[in-house]
């Protein structure tokens, strides 16, 4: 019952209000792939509840009149070959015939069950595929990556042609120079994200060229992990640029690069020790594995702290984003 209590817990009602009241009028919500088919994940084997999940958060971003990008964090096979894609350390995507048949099936799927929906804002068709540190296949990899896009804009063409589809650039939707054809799509844009940089003109140029010179728009949609004297510079910088943004991401444990903070549950170092340790065998992860009572009060307390009521507020960071508090 844990991840149904996470999921039941972690983003609610109360959220999407105080997002509202801060004067926000977008929300960028990842999901895992997973969700939309019969894969084990997150408790459930079967009869996964990704529509159920999203059709509530839409309600409520209908109440509070925001706009929802629906990011696909992770896609079948990986499009990253990093932690972020929940793969197996390749963007295997890139090569697979059957994985790309999945992702278009689902995506599909997505749009034909919100191809009406005035709340969804656009399709974010991949997060930050193909990592840079495949430097041997990164010439084929990159490649491959607007086809793959191809696939699934003609596959959510073929029920909804009312959304906007978003393509982010490869090496961490970074790397425009991988797209040839602007024009395939009617409805089409780009998304970049910029991490850990001087909040100068330079490290935003690029977006802006490559915007300019197929005359589309480009949304930033991550950003942050930095202080708020960055944040305050750096949003100011990509609206004097016109470049919509949205931060990364919207709670955080124990940090205040983010608009919320969820307080450390007691022994959660453990937990983290556990996932980072050696698992080059079931010995050292038996020896490895804490005591199962400590890690289910961790958990447990993690479901009450991720609740809205129970997070902080980190004034500082909502308004260097210009927003109310």
């Amino acid at each position: 019952q844990f991840w149904k209590k996470f999921k039941d817990n972690y983003i609610t009602r109360e959220d999407i209000r105080y997002i509202h009241q801060t004067g926000m009028n977008t929300i960028r919500i990842p999901f895992h792939y997973k969700l939309f088919t019969d894969e084990d994940y997150m408790g459930l084997s079967n009869n996964q509840d990704g529509f159920q999940r999203l059709d509530s958060l839409v309600s409520w971003c209908r109440e509070s009149k925001i706009y929802l990008v629906l990011d696909m964090h992770d896609a079948p096979g990986g499009q990253t070959g990093d932690n972020i894609d929940d793969s197996h350390g390749y963007p295997w995507l890139m090569t697979s015939e059957e994985s790309q048949q999945q992702f278009a099936n689902i995506w599909k799927s997505i749009a034909t069950h919100y191809k009406d929906e005035p709340v969804i804002l656009g399709y974010d068709l991949l997060n930050e595929p193909i990592a840079h540190y495949f430097s041997d296949d990164l010439k084929k990899l990159n490649a491959a990556l607007e086809p793959v896009y191809k696939k699934a804009i003609t596959a959510i063409r073929e029920v909804d042609n009312n959304h906007i589809v978003m393509l982010g650039g490869a090496q961490w939707d970074s790397n425009f120079k991988v797209f040839t054809d602007s024009k395939f799509d009617s409805k089409m844009m780009y998304t970049c994200h910029r991490y850990w940089c001087d909040t100068l003109q330079a490290n935003i140029k690029d977006y802006v060229h490559f915007r300019d010179s197929v005359n589309l728009p480009i949304y930033m949609g991550e950003t942050g992990e930095n202080s708020d004297q960055w944040v305050a510079s750096w949003t100011r910088l990509m609206e004097r640029n016109n470049i919509g943004w949205t931060y990364w991401p919207y709670k955080k444990m124990s940090k205040s690069s983010s608009m919320k903070s969820i307080e450390q549950p007691e022994n959660w170092d453990k937990v983290i020790a556990f996932t980072q340790g050696s698992r080059n065998g079931f010995d050292e992860i038996r020896k490895a594995r804490p005591d199962q009572e400590l890690m289910k009060k961790a958990m447990l307390q993690l479901i009450e702290n991720c609740k809205f009521s129970n997070c902080k507020v980190n004034e500082g960071y909502v308004k260097a984003m210009g927003m109310k508090l």
